[in-house]
Protein backbone atom coordinates (compact mmCIF):
# COMPACT_ATOMS: atom_id res chain seq x y z
CA UNK A 1 0.00 0.00 0.00
CA UNK A 2 1.47 3.23 -1.08
CA UNK A 3 2.02 6.02 1.44
CA UNK A 4 -0.05 9.12 0.89
CA UNK A 5 2.20 11.54 -1.09
CA UNK A 6 3.26 14.31 0.05
CA UNK A 7 3.83 17.86 -1.06
CA UNK A 8 7.47 18.88 -2.26
CA UNK A 9 9.31 21.24 0.39
CA UNK A 10 9.05 24.99 -0.09
CA UNK A 11 11.75 25.91 -2.82
CA UNK A 12 13.61 29.17 -3.28
CA UNK A 13 11.45 29.26 -6.71
CA UNK A 14 8.37 28.22 -5.14
CA UNK A 15 8.59 31.02 -2.23
CA UNK A 16 8.73 33.46 -5.27
CA UNK A 17 6.04 32.45 -7.21
CA UNK A 18 3.25 35.13 -7.20
CA UNK A 19 0.03 34.70 -5.21
CA UNK A 20 -2.62 33.25 -7.50
CA UNK A 21 -5.64 35.41 -5.57
CA UNK A 22 -4.03 38.62 -4.84
CA UNK A 23 -7.77 39.67 -4.30
CA UNK A 24 -7.87 37.21 -1.08
CA UNK A 25 -6.52 38.86 2.00
CA UNK A 26 -6.61 39.09 6.03
CA UNK A 27 -7.78 41.66 7.63
CA UNK A 28 -5.55 43.41 10.55
CA UNK A 29 -7.28 43.66 13.79
CA UNK A 30 -7.96 47.20 14.91
CA UNK A 31 -6.85 48.95 18.62
CA UNK A 32 -9.46 51.14 19.99
CA UNK A 33 -7.99 54.22 20.64
CA UNK A 34 -9.99 54.96 23.36
CA UNK A 35 -8.26 52.21 25.13
CA UNK A 36 -4.63 52.09 23.28
CA UNK A 37 -1.88 52.11 25.46
CA UNK A 38 1.68 52.92 24.47
CA UNK A 39 3.76 49.77 24.41
CA UNK A 40 6.75 49.41 27.43
CA UNK A 41 10.17 50.68 26.57
CA UNK A 42 12.87 47.76 26.73
CA UNK A 43 14.51 48.23 29.92
CA UNK A 44 17.84 49.69 28.81
CA UNK A 45 15.86 52.89 27.04
CA UNK A 46 14.39 53.84 29.74
CA UNK A 47 15.49 57.02 31.00
CA UNK A 48 16.41 56.90 34.75
CA UNK A 49 14.53 58.69 37.56
CA UNK A 50 17.34 61.11 37.95
CA UNK A 51 17.82 62.11 33.95
CA UNK A 52 13.72 62.68 33.91
CA UNK A 53 13.36 64.46 36.77
CA UNK A 54 16.11 66.72 35.64
CA UNK A 55 14.63 67.12 32.40
CA UNK A 56 11.56 67.97 33.88
CA UNK A 57 12.68 70.38 36.22
CA UNK A 58 14.44 72.40 33.20
CA UNK A 59 11.27 72.04 31.29
CA UNK A 60 9.05 73.20 34.01
CA UNK A 61 8.09 76.74 34.25
CA UNK A 62 7.76 79.26 36.98
CA UNK A 63 4.63 80.42 37.65
CA UNK A 64 4.28 84.03 38.36
CA UNK A 65 2.06 83.60 41.46
CA UNK A 66 4.60 81.33 43.40
CA UNK A 67 7.09 84.36 43.51
CA UNK A 68 7.61 86.17 46.75
CA UNK A 69 9.26 89.74 46.60
CA UNK A 70 11.65 90.08 49.36
CA UNK A 71 13.31 93.55 48.50
CA UNK A 72 14.52 95.97 45.98
CA UNK A 73 17.83 95.02 45.08
CA UNK A 74 18.35 97.84 42.44
CA UNK A 75 16.25 100.47 40.18
CA UNK A 76 17.16 102.81 37.21
CA UNK A 77 15.45 104.44 34.35
CA UNK A 78 14.32 101.40 32.79
CA UNK A 79 12.56 100.04 36.22
CA UNK A 80 13.14 98.20 39.32
CA UNK A 81 14.58 94.85 40.09
CA UNK A 82 13.44 92.70 43.07
CA UNK A 83 15.15 89.64 45.16
CA UNK A 84 12.20 87.07 44.94
CA UNK A 85 11.78 83.46 46.62
CA UNK A 86 9.90 80.90 44.40
CA UNK A 87 7.42 79.66 46.94
CA UNK A 88 7.75 76.09 46.20
CA UNK A 89 11.26 75.60 45.88
CA UNK A 90 12.77 78.58 48.02
CA UNK A 91 15.17 79.02 45.37
CA UNK A 92 16.04 82.86 45.01
CA UNK A 93 15.80 84.98 41.66
CA UNK A 94 16.30 88.41 40.52
CA UNK A 95 12.75 89.90 39.35
CA UNK A 96 13.67 92.71 36.61
CA UNK A 97 10.30 94.98 36.65
CA UNK A 98 9.98 97.28 33.41
CA UNK A 99 7.93 99.67 34.05
CA UNK A 100 5.18 101.70 31.74
CA UNK A 101 2.90 101.63 28.81
CA UNK A 102 5.34 101.47 26.06
CA UNK A 103 5.20 102.37 22.08
CA UNK A 104 5.67 99.71 20.04
CA UNK A 105 9.23 100.49 19.06
CA UNK A 106 9.90 100.81 22.69
CA UNK A 107 8.25 97.32 23.10
CA UNK A 108 9.92 96.00 20.39
CA UNK A 109 13.04 97.13 21.97
CA UNK A 110 12.21 95.31 25.09
CA UNK A 111 11.03 91.86 23.67
CA UNK A 112 14.15 91.77 21.43
CA UNK A 113 16.31 91.99 25.31
CA UNK A 114 14.09 89.34 26.83
CA UNK A 115 14.57 87.05 23.40
CA UNK A 116 18.63 87.94 23.30
CA UNK A 117 18.74 86.85 27.21
CA UNK A 118 16.53 83.66 27.08
CA UNK A 119 19.04 82.59 24.01
CA UNK A 120 22.45 82.93 26.18
CA UNK A 121 23.73 79.86 28.33
CA UNK A 122 27.11 80.88 29.37
CA UNK A 123 28.83 80.74 33.11
CA UNK A 124 29.70 84.25 33.28
CA UNK A 125 26.44 86.05 31.44
CA UNK A 126 23.41 86.12 33.76
CA UNK A 127 20.59 84.04 33.35
CA UNK A 128 17.17 84.67 31.92
CA UNK A 129 14.38 82.10 33.21
CA UNK A 130 11.42 83.41 31.95
CA UNK A 131 9.28 86.32 31.16
CA UNK A 132 5.82 87.57 32.04
CA UNK A 133 3.52 90.73 31.27
CA UNK A 134 1.78 90.94 34.35
CA UNK A 135 -0.66 94.05 35.06
CA UNK A 136 0.69 95.94 32.21
CA UNK A 137 4.07 95.64 33.02
CA UNK A 138 7.05 93.23 31.50
CA UNK A 139 8.78 91.55 34.26
CA UNK A 140 12.19 89.09 33.58
CA UNK A 141 12.78 86.57 36.28
CA UNK A 142 16.80 86.67 36.38
CA UNK A 143 19.61 84.60 37.85
CA UNK A 144 20.36 86.08 41.24
CA UNK A 145 23.79 87.29 42.23
CA UNK A 146 24.09 87.46 46.00
CA UNK A 147 27.20 89.36 46.15
CA UNK A 148 25.90 92.07 44.12
CA UNK A 149 27.91 94.47 41.85
CA UNK A 150 31.60 95.44 41.54
CA UNK A 151 30.95 98.96 41.47
CA UNK A 152 33.18 100.92 43.75
CA UNK A 153 35.15 97.75 43.80
CA UNK A 154 39.03 98.38 44.61
CA UNK A 155 40.99 95.14 43.31
CA UNK A 156 44.66 96.26 43.69
CA UNK A 157 45.62 92.42 43.75
CA UNK A 158 46.68 91.74 40.30
CA UNK A 159 46.25 87.67 40.51
CA UNK A 160 42.63 88.65 41.83
CA UNK A 161 42.14 91.44 39.22
CA UNK A 162 43.61 88.85 36.34
CA UNK A 163 41.19 86.26 37.57
CA UNK A 164 37.90 88.99 37.17
CA UNK A 165 39.06 89.96 33.87
CA UNK A 166 39.57 86.34 32.51
CA UNK A 167 35.75 86.03 33.60
CA UNK A 168 34.49 89.21 32.36
CA UNK A 169 36.49 88.39 28.78
CA UNK A 170 34.72 85.00 28.38
CA UNK A 171 31.25 86.30 28.49
CA UNK A 172 31.84 89.27 25.81
CA UNK A 173 33.80 86.62 23.75
CA UNK A 174 30.88 84.54 24.17
CA UNK A 175 28.55 87.60 23.53
CA UNK A 176 30.37 88.46 20.73
CA UNK A 177 30.90 85.07 18.74
CA UNK A 178 26.85 85.33 18.98
CA UNK A 179 26.91 88.82 17.09
CA UNK A 180 26.05 90.23 20.43
CA UNK A 181 27.24 93.84 21.24
CA UNK A 182 26.28 95.13 24.96
CA UNK A 183 26.95 98.30 24.40
CA UNK A 184 26.66 99.03 28.32
CA UNK A 185 30.04 97.39 30.14
CA UNK A 186 30.78 98.84 33.42
CA UNK A 187 31.00 97.86 36.60
CA UNK A 188 27.54 98.23 37.81
CA UNK A 189 26.60 95.56 34.94
CA UNK A 190 29.33 93.08 36.52
CA UNK A 191 27.78 91.41 39.09
CA UNK A 192 29.54 88.32 41.43
CA UNK A 193 27.97 85.62 43.75
CA UNK A 194 28.95 83.97 46.92
CA UNK A 195 31.19 81.31 44.61
CA UNK A 196 33.43 84.17 43.46
CA UNK A 197 31.64 84.15 39.78
CA UNK A 198 31.59 87.46 37.53
CA UNK A 199 29.05 87.44 35.41
CA UNK A 200 27.78 90.28 32.72
CA UNK A 201 24.42 91.70 33.16
CA UNK A 202 21.54 94.59 32.01
CA UNK A 203 21.21 94.04 28.69
CA UNK A 204 18.74 96.88 28.16
CA UNK A 205 21.21 98.71 25.80
CA UNK A 206 21.90 95.29 23.47
CA UNK A 207 21.46 94.68 19.87
CA UNK A 208 22.12 91.79 17.77
CA UNK A 209 24.42 92.78 15.16
CA UNK A 210 23.66 91.25 11.56
CA UNK A 211 25.65 92.11 8.70
CA UNK A 212 22.59 94.23 6.69
CA UNK A 213 22.23 96.55 10.30
CA UNK A 214 22.86 99.95 10.69
CA UNK A 215 26.11 100.67 12.65
CA UNK A 216 25.50 100.68 16.65
CA UNK A 217 25.93 104.68 16.68
CA UNK A 218 23.00 105.50 19.24
CA UNK A 219 23.49 107.31 22.42
CA UNK A 220 22.31 104.96 24.71
CA UNK A 221 24.65 103.32 27.66
CA UNK A 222 26.55 105.37 30.28
CA UNK A 223 29.09 108.13 28.36
CA UNK A 224 31.45 107.53 31.22
CA UNK A 225 32.84 104.35 29.83
CA UNK A 226 31.77 104.81 26.06
CA UNK A 227 34.59 104.50 23.55
CA UNK A 228 35.86 107.90 21.87
CA UNK A 229 34.79 107.18 18.28
CA UNK A 230 31.23 106.88 19.50
CA UNK A 231 31.17 110.03 21.65
CA UNK A 232 32.05 111.72 18.95
CA UNK A 233 31.09 110.55 15.12
CA UNK A 234 33.67 112.57 13.74
CA UNK A 235 36.42 110.28 14.91
CA UNK A 236 37.09 107.48 13.15
CA UNK A 237 35.57 108.48 9.49
CA UNK A 238 31.70 108.30 12.08
CA UNK A 239 32.42 104.43 11.78
CA UNK A 240 31.57 102.83 14.93
CA UNK A 241 32.41 98.89 15.69
CA UNK A 242 30.39 97.81 18.63
CA UNK A 243 32.68 95.21 19.71
CA UNK A 244 35.65 97.60 19.99
CA UNK A 245 33.40 99.73 21.71
CA UNK A 246 32.74 96.91 24.54
CA UNK A 247 36.82 96.31 24.48
CA UNK A 248 37.41 100.04 25.51
CA UNK A 249 34.37 99.83 28.39
CA UNK A 250 36.30 96.67 29.45
CA UNK A 251 39.38 98.63 29.41
CA UNK A 252 37.74 101.57 31.44
CA UNK A 253 36.29 99.22 33.97
CA UNK A 254 39.49 96.95 34.88
CA UNK A 255 41.59 99.96 34.99
CA UNK A 256 38.75 101.28 37.40
CA UNK A 257 38.92 98.34 40.07
CA UNK A 258 43.20 98.52 39.77
CA UNK A 259 43.10 101.99 40.92
CA UNK A 260 40.34 102.39 42.94
CA UNK A 261 38.94 105.20 41.27
CA UNK A 262 36.95 106.55 37.60
CA UNK A 263 40.66 106.47 35.58
CA UNK A 264 39.78 109.97 33.60
CA UNK A 265 40.87 113.24 34.92
CA UNK A 266 37.34 114.15 35.42
CA UNK A 267 34.93 112.67 37.77
CA UNK A 268 32.62 109.68 36.38
CA UNK A 269 29.70 111.34 37.42
CA UNK A 270 30.43 114.75 36.01
CA UNK A 271 28.55 116.87 33.35
CA UNK A 272 28.21 115.51 29.63
CA UNK A 273 30.59 118.68 28.34
CA UNK A 274 33.49 117.41 30.80
CA UNK A 275 33.15 113.64 30.48
CA UNK A 276 33.20 114.15 26.18
CA UNK A 277 36.62 116.38 26.55
CA UNK A 278 38.10 114.14 29.11
CA UNK A 279 37.52 111.06 26.75
CA UNK A 280 37.66 112.57 23.02
CA UNK A 281 40.73 114.49 23.10
CA UNK A 282 42.83 113.66 25.68
CA UNK A 283 45.54 110.48 25.52
CA UNK A 284 43.62 107.29 26.82
CA UNK A 285 44.09 106.54 30.68
CA UNK A 286 46.99 104.74 31.59
CA UNK A 287 47.82 101.91 33.91
CA UNK A 288 50.20 103.36 36.95
CA UNK A 289 54.14 102.42 36.90
CA UNK A 290 54.10 100.76 39.77
CA UNK A 291 51.39 98.10 38.08
CA UNK A 292 53.32 94.94 36.31
CA UNK A 293 54.60 95.24 32.56
CA UNK A 294 51.56 92.69 31.81
CA UNK A 295 49.04 94.67 33.00
CA UNK A 296 50.46 98.40 31.75
CA UNK A 297 49.90 96.58 28.38
CA UNK A 298 46.99 94.97 28.73
CA UNK A 299 44.85 98.38 29.66
CA UNK A 300 46.83 99.48 26.77
CA UNK A 301 45.78 97.34 24.25
CA UNK A 302 41.79 97.81 25.64
CA UNK A 303 42.65 101.64 25.11
CA UNK A 304 43.70 102.41 22.21
CA UNK A 305 42.19 105.66 20.16
CA UNK A 306 42.00 103.92 16.71
CA UNK A 307 39.28 100.73 17.38
CA UNK A 308 41.21 99.16 14.79
CA UNK A 309 43.88 98.52 17.41
CA UNK A 310 41.88 97.47 20.21
CA UNK A 311 42.63 94.00 20.53
CA UNK A 312 39.58 91.79 20.16
CA UNK A 313 37.79 89.80 23.43
CA UNK A 314 39.64 86.21 22.11
CA UNK A 315 42.50 87.53 21.32
CA UNK A 316 42.95 89.39 25.03
CA UNK A 317 42.02 86.37 26.52
CA UNK A 318 45.26 84.83 25.55
CA UNK A 319 47.24 87.94 26.95
CA UNK A 320 50.15 87.16 29.28
CA UNK A 321 47.90 89.31 31.92
CA UNK A 322 45.08 87.48 32.12
CA UNK A 323 46.78 83.75 31.44
CA UNK A 324 49.31 84.63 34.24
CA UNK A 325 49.84 82.07 36.78
CA UNK A 326 52.09 83.53 39.80
CA UNK A 327 53.77 86.30 38.58
CA UNK A 328 50.69 88.61 38.43
CA UNK A 329 51.61 90.49 42.11
CA UNK A 330 55.25 91.31 41.02
CA UNK A 331 55.96 94.83 40.02
CA UNK A 332 57.30 95.40 36.35
CA UNK A 333 57.15 91.96 35.96
CA UNK A 334 59.80 90.93 37.61
CA UNK A 335 58.54 87.58 39.08
CA UNK A 336 59.46 86.11 35.68
CA UNK A 337 57.87 83.01 34.08
CA UNK A 338 55.38 85.12 31.19
CA UNK A 339 57.49 85.43 27.77
CA UNK A 340 58.07 88.46 26.51
CA UNK A 341 54.97 90.30 25.72
CA UNK A 342 55.53 92.68 22.48
CA UNK A 343 52.12 95.50 22.83
CA UNK A 344 52.57 96.97 19.21
CA UNK A 345 51.46 96.56 16.37
CA UNK A 346 48.12 94.30 17.33
CA UNK A 347 47.74 91.10 15.91
CA UNK A 348 45.09 91.26 12.72
CA UNK A 349 41.62 91.73 14.07
CA UNK A 350 39.64 88.88 13.03
CA UNK A 351 35.58 89.04 12.69
CA UNK A 352 34.17 88.39 15.89
CA UNK A 353 32.05 85.62 14.27
CA UNK A 354 34.93 83.91 13.26
CA UNK A 355 37.15 84.75 16.42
Amino acid sequence: MKSAAHPPPPTAANRQRPRRRPDLTLPLPQRDPAIAVPLPLPPNSAPSSATAASAAAVIQPINFSELDRINRIGSGSGGTVYKVAHRPTGKLYALKVIYGNHDESVRRQICREIEILRDVDNLNVVKCHDMYDHAGEIQVLLEYMDRGSLEGIHIANEATLADVTRQILSGIHYLHRKRIVHRDIKPSNLLVNSMKQVKIADFGVSRVLAQTMDPCNSSVGTIAYMSPERINTDLNQGRYDGYAGDIWSLGVSILEFYVGRFPFAVGRGGDWASLMCAICMSQPPEAPATASRQFREFIACCLQRDPGRRWTANQLLRHPFVTQTNNATQPNGSGGGTQAHQLLPPPPRPHPSSA
